[in-house]
């Protein structure tokens, strides 16, 4: 089960919560009187000194929240003035609770008048608004970006879909966003992610057993989610508890991929690490290995007969592996044969034409701990209808888990990590210091190394490409995969684990 804290709530589970909150006896005026209270505490904190503000409120509960800050902030010392969508008379519920217990004036959107202001206060729409904003909210929106003064976004900026991440058209750039309860996929999703800017969610009176009612399928990756799972050291473990991985090579000239991939797994604790290719590329990976073996296997029924040995933990084949249909079949070798696989490039790119033999070759193992960590391109070549660029990214993962049968690592800044299951994690630690070539090849060998010392599947994707981000951050600037490598063990103590 997904871990709580760290768990994901779409729009329409978002609202199941409230829904459920107001039931067990907490009214909605309350929550949103919470909620406004919350997002006020964090202006409070950005900026303690109390200035002008102009607060954008919508026709429904995002506006209703807008007007409690207002009233909360005004209490604090703050001249705020706020503008409307639409009639104050229209309004309904608890929004008209909270608006009628706002004691200034209230002017229309279209009057918006931005001068002197200090920080604006997005409170429009919320995570659930799946249309382009239009008319004067749009303009209003396009007057606050070119004035330059700092947003403060209630729920989500408006014009960015809570489920998806993706703006519907003009959207809200704001400096801090402060959601309830939980965060939503949009906060994580690009390009959400960067119109939202910090994101911060805050308790507003809902508890976090209704998590069992709603029982959400998807999570922010971080430690929270993975770390009960990760491999420890006890003083009676030997390297082969550890697990032996094999980093299947390309050819003589393309050596370098599965040998960054090697290195992946060894730092992340395989016990063993061997690399598995041609004699003349294995002469090439004698002059820069030293603690990494080197097994010979130039053909597909050489590698099947390597990898029939049991003592094997996992594979990675795929980085640099070359195209065409001897490598095709070395990919096949290697899922025949049993240990946990990581396909990874060329690994996937040799089912382009026929994506079914490879979703079947996956389906008839056992054990089915196959891990695909395909970037966009990649997945659009497999995939072909599901890729993301005009959808859901957590959707087109989904589907591809579902259809490979295996785990599936869709890399980006916003990487999302799917499983047949249904459950989802979204990563947001990678820096864009990892867009260099070779980063990949590195988290796929680590996902194979963190495999073979049996992790389950889903955890060891998730915590490999958390690492990996985690890794890179630390180094900054001038990142070469070369680097990542040596970068592992600091992001291991950091876990507390005993490397």
């Amino acid at each position: 089960m997904m871990m709580h804290e760290c768990a994901l709530l779409t729009p329409e589970q978002m609202y199941e919560a409230d829904r459920l909150t107001i039931e067990a006896g907490t009214s909605g005026p309350v929550l949103m009187d919470n909620a406004g209270l919350a997002v006020t505490d964090e202006i409070s904190k950005r900026w303690p000194q109390p200035g002008k503000a102009v607060l954008l409120c919508g026709p429904g509960n995002n506006g209703g929240d807008g007007f409690v800050i207002a009233r909360e902030l005004q209490a604090r010392g703050w001249t705020c003035h706020v503008y409307l969508l639409g009639e104050r008379s229209n309004l309904k519920g608890d929004a008209a609770q909270a608006a009628a217990r706002w004691p200034g004036e209230t002017k229309s959107l279209d009057q918006l008048d931005l001068s002197g202001v200090d920080v604006g206060v997005d409170a429009l729409f919320g995570a659930g608004l799946n249309k382009a904003l239009e008319g004067a909210v749009a303009e209003a929106v396009a007057r606050v970006a070119q004035s330059g003064v700092p947003v403060v976004a209630v729920d989500m900026p408006s014009g960015v879909d809570g489920a998806t991440g993706r703006a519907l058209g003009p959207a809200v750039e704001a400096t801090l966003t402060v959601t309830f309860f939980r965060k939503k996929p949009g906060h994580l999703l690009m390009p959400g992610r960067e119109h939202c800017g910090e994101t911060v969610a805050v308790q507003i009176g809902i508890e976090a057993d209704v998590l069992n009612a709603i029982s959400p399928a998807g999570a922010e990756n971080g430690p929270a989610l993975w770390a009960a799972e990760l491999p420890a050291l006890t003083h009676n473990v030997h390297k082969y508890h550890r697990g032996h991985t094999l980093s299947v090579s390309g050819p003589l000239l393309s050596t370098g991929a599965s040998r960054l991939a090697a290195h992946g797994a060894l730092r992340v604790g395989s016990g063993l690490v061997s690399l598995a290719g041609t004699q003349e590329a294995l002469a090439v990976h004698a002059a820069h290995v030293t603690a990494i073996m080197l097994k010979p296997a130039a053909s597909p029924q050489e590698l099947e007969g390597l990898l029939s040995d049991k003592r094997w933990s996992a594979v990675v084949i795929g980085p640099a592996l070359g195209l065409g249909e001897a490598a095709k079949a070395l990919v096949a070798s290697s899922l025949k044969t049993g240990p946990a696989t990581v396909l990874d490039a060329d690994g996937l790119t040799n089912f382009a034409s026929d994506p079914a033999e490879l979703f079947e070759l996956i389906a008839s193992r056992p054990d089915r701990s196959v891990v695909l960590t395909p970037h966009t391109g990649e997945f659009a070549r497999l995939f072909g209808a599901d890729a993301p660029q005009t959808g859901s990214k957590v959707e087109a993962a989904l589907s591809a888990a579902s259809k490979s049968s295996a785990i599936t690592i869709l890399k980006g800044p916003d990487t999302v990590i799917a499983s047949p299951d249904g459950r989802y994690a979204i990563n947001a630690n990678a820096p864009p210091t990892l867009a260099t070539a070779g980063s990949g090849d590195v988290l796929a060998g680590m996902t194979a190394g963190l495999l073979a010392q049996r992790m389950p599947a889903f955890e060891a994707a998730c915590a490999a490409v958390w690492m990996h981000g985690a890794a890179a951050a630390k180094f900054g600037p001038g990142l070469t995969a070369d680097d990542l490598p040596d970068l592992i063990p600091e992001v291991l103590h950091d876990l507390g684990a005993s490397r």
